[in-house]
């Protein structure tokens, strides 16, 4: 039955009726001091949405992400432990692998031995530069059918560490070596964007998109600088927090500047998305309401379009990792994929009017302050002269502002607290953040939990 037959006999109700309609339920109160409000984006939320809200008054075709995998994280410093650790969790569920590499002197073919890799895809978190390591990850793949991601972000080491991998000028050599085309880079994904950094240390929404795309497009640039391919694309990792309607519009805008951008320098290829909840509003004390905050933003992951989602252990914030926190965090997305169901549609935010049209003002705005930064000199130059920390701070200062005035909550820090929860003897990790003076090029962004200061007060009076 085709939808003109089947509403023929309803007229269509215009925005302007609908508005005529709230205002007299209203009362003479006024519409938009009583029902719009601002969000921390600079984005005004009304109370409904119409199709008269979007520009084309036709659906943004965001993505077709037609699989996403449950990603689970694996530090690799013993590759025999490591890759026994990787074979139970694919047994257990996992679809997907995401190895945390701390030396160049593990074997690639120790840690993968008996991983299926043309069913599970690859990430790799190097904590190094090394072209020999990567190019023997190269060779590992070659004539086999497989998905590969390298993950290799210098520009993100700099803006963490305050330093290169080695400098400036040796990191982009290794990066010209590694991006060099030849036939065993087939099925390896090089390049990545790291804005979850962002995220975790307190920038907003539209800092994260406009950041990640003024970052991707100094690799972009460099790479059409020195006549290198670009064709695979990049990878983002994401840090999704716990406004659930947002963070979906935010991947998708994500989508929709990487297009934009990719379209500018005449490539052809969709960005890889990795998602992992965000540790900024996770907590010390009654952690257990972790599990609901990871549960809602694996939520929004998935109808964001991440390609995967690798979810955070309830108690990662003071515990090692530990089998039980593993677990529970890998059978959440199993629930979520095989009892919710939520792998069995494509872009199913699709046709939402709130979250198009949320989408479509992250997205201008994160525009906006992109040719803002290119203006300025580029990503690079604004991180150097400290720029792009101090937008940072002055975003992050203004979230803690709201926490601390209950504009914010999180429930069991700065609402329904339970002042007989005690952690000090519970501690295998320390919480907060680790000071390590050094020199640096630069002052990095620092990664910061919202209750770091109101837990550390808890501590002291226990």
């Amino acid at each position: 039955m085709s939808k003109d037959s089947l509403f023929k006999e309803f007229d269509a109700v215009s925005v302007k009726a609908w508005k005529q309609q709230i205002q007299v339920d209203l009362k003479g109160a006024d519409y938009n001091d009583t029902l719009v409000w601002d969000s921390p984006d600079g984005i005004k939320v009304k109370p409904m949405y119409h199709s008269d809200d979007l520009d084309n008054n036709d659906p943004l075709q965001i993505t077709n992400v037609p699989h996403w995998y449950i990603g689970q994280h694996i530090y690799a410093g013993d590759a025999e432990k490591a890759n026994k650790k990787a074979q139970n969790v694919l047994n257990r569920g996992a679809e997907s692998i995401v190895f945390s590499i701390p030396s160049k002197s593990i074997q690639i073919e120790t840690l993968l031995n008996g991983i299926d890799l043309t069913a599970t895809p690859i990430y790799f978190e190097l904590q190094f530069l090394s072209t020999d390591f990567i190019n023997h990850i190269k060779d590992f793949v070659t004539g086999k059918s497989a998905n590969f991601y390298l993950n290799i972000d210098i520009i993100g080491n700099l803006a963490r560490s305050g330093n290169w991998f080695q400098s400036m000028d040796k990191d982009h050599m290794i990066l010209n070596q590694v991006m060099a085309p030849n036939e065993s880079t087939k099925g390896i994904h090089i390049l990545s964007v790291d804005l979850s950094l962002y995220q975790n240390a307190g920038a907003s929404r539209v800092q994260q998109l406009a950041y990640a795309m003024a970052h991707a497009n100094e690799y972009l640039n460099h790479l059409k600088n020195n006549n290198l391919n670009s064709s695979k694309g990049i990878t983002f990792k994401v840090s999704v927090d716990g406004n659930y309607f947002f963070e979906i519009s935010k991947l998708r805008a994500l989508r929709q500047l990487w297009a934009t951008l990719a379209t500018a320098y005449g490539i052809n290829a969709d960005c890889n998305i990795i998602a992992v909840p965000t540790r900024r509003n996770k907590t010390l004390y009654d952690y257990n309401v972790n599990l609901l905050r990871t549960t809602t933003e694996c939520m929004s992951a998935v109808f964001g379009g991440a390609n995967t989602v690798c979810n955070m252990a309830y108690d990662s914030v003071y515990h090692k990792d530990n089998e039980f926190g593993e677990r529970i965090a890998r059978n959440q997305l199993l629930i979520l994929k095989r009892e919710s169901y939520l792998d069995k549609v494509i872009n199913p935010a699709n046709g939402s009017y709130y979250i198009e049209s949320i989408t479509q003002q992250l997205a201008e705005k994160a525009l906006v302050l992109f040719k803002n930064i290119e203006a300025g000199g580029g990503f690079l130059k604004q991180l150097k002269n400290h720029t792009i920390q101090k937008k940072i701070k002055e975003n992050a200062a203004k979230e803690l502002q709201r926490f601390s005035n209950s504009e914010e909550i999180l429930v069991g820090s700065n609402a329904y607290i339970n002042d007989s929860d005690k952690m000090k003897d519970e501690l295998e990790l320390y919480p907060f953040v680790k000071k390590n003076p050094r020199k640096t090029l630069l002052e990095p962004i620092v990664e910061k939990r919202l209750t770091e200061a109101l837990e550390q007060k808890r501590l002291d009076h226990e």
